[in-house]
């Protein structure tokens, strides 16, 4: 007759802490593809799947996503400074008139068109600001101890910024819109000004650095089941 197992809490027997650090590819020594997902051993060069190059995340490639971030909020500066749009009227006759992108959200809430008014402000205001803020953080934070769920918490800071990614440009896509469609001649014209194209920069620039953030620094060294791992990890 085979022995009976022993009780979890019998001597000898050691159960499994509910409080020690999970198993994450950087303890298990694998290293995974950015490309197809596939994890490898830390000696392989390429990945078998795909053929991407393989490299362990690494605290110094945030250096890319601070740049390519500092590049966007540049060229943000100008955006909202410069004109947007330049409109003219009987050849500048009856007055010409440049609008800001804030200046045009205030027109449109004066002609009582609160929802693109709204959409204007959210997609080109409060969007790019929040973009900026929430990279900064993830960079900051990259790579550095947290539980279970301020992991998960921070990758899905990552998913939503890049998921709006493209709908940052909806205020471009406007200026292109109205100066192809509004072109009266002597009558009237619209024509696209300076911040389009410094908004346009920002935008792929906040873009480029989200893409150079590399999400495996989110469970570099965790996640960790509690604070009290911190000293243990």
């Amino acid at each position: 007759m085979p022995p009976r197992p022993a009780a979890p809490g019998a001597p000898g027997v050691h159960a499994a802490r509910e409080d020690a650090p999970l198993l994450t590819a950087h303890r298990a020594h694998l290293v995974g593809c950015r490309g197809c997902g596939r994890v490898w051993p830390e000696g392989e060069a390429r990945c078998g799947r795909c053929g991407a190059a393989l490299h362990t995340p690494d605290r110094a490639s945030l250096q890319a996503v601070w740049a390519w971030l500092l590049a966007g909020l540049v060229f943000y500066v100008p955006a909202n400074l410069l004109p947007m749009l330049k409109t003219q009227t009987f050849a500048g006759l009856h007055g010409s008139s440049d609008a800001t992108i804030f200046g045009g959200v205030v027109q449109l809430l004066e002609y009582r068109n609160y929802g693109v008014a709204a959409v204007i402000f959210v997609a080109s205001i409060i969007v790019p600001i929040g973009k900026f803020i929430v990279i900064a953080w993830l960079a900051r934070v990259a790579g550095r101890p947290a539980t279970v769920e301020a992991a998960h918490m921070r990758l899905r800071a990552l998913e939503a910024v890049e998921f709006i990614g493209r709908w940052s440009m909806i205020d471009v896509f406007v200026v292109a819109i109205l100066s192809a469609l509004v072109q009266l001649g002597f009558v009237a014209t619209i024509q696209p000004g300076p911040a389009a194209a410094s908004f346009a920069l920002s935008v792929a620039f906040t873009m480029l650095s989200a893409q150079s953030f590399d999400p495996r620094l989110i469970w570099r060294g965790l996640p960790l089941r509690n604070r009290s791992d911190r000293t243990a990890a």
